[in-house]
């Protein structure tokens, strides 16, 4: 029955997207289907929203359907597997316009589209994004299994089992320097097991036995941000010894510097070679020490400073995500975990999407004759229990405009008593990135015990709730918009119709979760 359900979903996705003619790409991340969309003029937006399976749609550097988690995973493939049957069984993909009205139509969206979401910054986070996303899930494993140890070895129970646990959960993080260089090298254009091949050189016990910078090597130094460094310098290499062209387009112009009858020895040859003597001998220290900074910067920040820092982490997450600069956090986050088990910054930042709870809850009570609006938040109220925003975001506080303000403000409450207990000596961090909300809970760990920890999590949500539902419910909406709104007769569709002054600018989409910047 519920294949039925995803097969219907897609079939009916495919024909208000223009059909599969108009799709250049199709992937899908932890909660949206992201597909490349050749001709924007053909994309049915108001159809899709209306569609029970479809909690919104967001404009990014991809065209963004957000289905939800799980759910996404288990459409995708239907979609897909329909696509290609249209493009076998259909006429010429062209969409239904010729080359000059394509051109005429797309100048004006491709232009907007390019000034807002294509500058250098966010084109390249988005692209340290797509390096790590892929990784989640096996954090979230390796991290959740690393905490079921923790407790089995804090009780004392099945010690014979305990190292067995520990080699699984540290298994994964002990390579991860591998799986950046792979990903990295793939989203930059070279070959992806060269740059796994380099990162590997981080991790190889034998660096134990090489001095640098008048020091002694040790295996992991310089971690994901020398893996990452590693990679890309194994990207200019092999480009360079093609004329900066990628593999895959080598033959498609005339040769590079390495001939082609050499080039498959020559070419990973030197790619390895001297970029390995670079890592060796310059990347993993600098990157090491890099990454002890960050490590001691975010130490002491919430040492010193921690219930006003973690007040405006909370605070600014979201407005964050709306511009795309949370993705830099990313690649922060994972040093943090590699380096001391733990990244204390989730847990601040988690507290965005219970401000956003709160805010929601607020909302259901002041609008009790909205029918739609009240549906929308019973419909959507556990996923953002969960930590997953997007329904409350998209069908609830940014269209309202002031809710979406005050959500934030709950989370800036949050973070910051969270922050406060830091400062207090109680760190409260995750062991993985991904998850917010209670679906955090398993993978709280501090420097604390983990009872303490928890409670301290705990309390932070229950914060962040209550601060998002009495500043929305207080200062959530102004005389005119509770006229306008608190009516049976009015539809989700009259959000559309609320004065532009009391709704923030339009943006590309936001999110309370990490994974959406995938």
């Amino acid at each position: 029955m519920s294949e039925d359900k995803n097969h219907a979903t897609a079939a009916a996705i495919l024909p208000l997207v223009g059909g599969a003619a108009n799709l250049s790409s199709i992937v899908h991340c932890m909660t949206r289907l992201r597909l490349g969309i050749r001709d924007r003029s053909l994309v049915q937006d108001e159809a899709l929203k209306a569609l029970p399976a479809v909690m919104g749609v967001v404009e990014d550097d991809t065209y963004q359907i957000v289905l939800g988690p799980g759910a996404v995973a288990r459409i995708t493939p239907e979609f897909e597997r329909l696509a290609e049957e249209a493009r076998a069984t259909g006429p010429a993909a062209e969409p239904p316009t010729t080359a000059d009205e394509l051109a005429a139509q797309g100048a004006t969206l491709k232009a907007r589209q390019k000034a807002r979401n294509a500058t250098p910054v966010k084109l390249f986070l988005r692209r340290i994004a797509n390096i790590f996303v892929p990784l989640i899930p096996a954090l979230i494993g390796c991290g959740i299994v690393a905490g079921i140890n923790g407790l089995l070895t804090n009780l004392g129970w099945l010690p014979s089992v305990v190292p067995a646990l520990a080699a699984i959960a540290s298994g994964f993080m002990s390579l991860i320097a591998v799986f950046v260089g792979y990903n990295t090298a793939k989203e930059f254009g070279g070959t992806p097991i060269l740059g796994g091949a380099v990162a590997a050189i981080i991790v190889f016990p034998g660096v134990a036995n090489i001095t640098a910078f008048g020091q002694r090597l040790s295996p992991g130094q310089g971690g994901v941000l020398g893996a990452l460094a590693a990679a890309l310098l194994a990207v200019q290499v092999e480009k360079w010894c093609r004329n900066g062209v990628s593999p895959g387009r080598a033959k498609s112009r005339a040769w590079g510097r390495v001939p082609e009858a050499l080039d498959v020895l020559v070419t990973p040859t030197l790619t390895v070679l001297l970029t390995g003597l670079v890592t060796i001998f310059g990347l993993m220290y600098v990157a090491g020490e890099v990454s002890t900074a960050i490590g001691s910067f975010a130490n002491w920040l919430l040492a010193h400073g921690g219930a006003f820092a973690g007040f405006v982490l909370g605070g600014l997450f979201l407005p964050l995500v709306m511009l795309g600069l949370h993705q830099a956090l990313i690649p922060l986050h994972t040093t943090l975990i590699e380096q001391q088990g733990y990244t204390v910054l989730l847990p601040i930042l988690a507290m965005a999407g219970a401000g956003q709870v709160g805010a929601a809850l607020a909302v259901y009570l002041r609008l009790p004759r909205n029918r739609s609006i009240r549906t929308t938040i019973k419909s959507a109220l556990p996923a953002g229990f969960l930590g997953v925003g997007e329904p409350l975001i998209y069908g609830v506080s940014l269209p309202l405009g002031r809710p979406f303000i005050t959500a934030c403000i709950g989370g800036a409450f949050g973070g910051g008593f969270i922050g406060l207990f830091n400062q207090l000596g109680n760190a409260v961090g995750s062991t993985a990135i991904g998850p917010s909300g209670w679906a955090l809970f398993p993978l709280v760990k501090g420097n604390q015990s983990i009872a303490t920890t928890l409670v301290i999590y705990a309390l932070g949500l229950a914060t962040g709730y209550l601060a998002g539902f009495l500043t929305t419910y207080f200062f959530g909406f102004s005389r005119q918009m509770r006229t306008d709104l608190n009516t049976d007769a009015v539809s989700h569709s009259a959000l559309d119709t609320i004065p532009a002054a009391s709704a923030p600018p339009a943006t590309s989409g936001t999110s309370t979760k990490l994974e959406s910047a995938q």
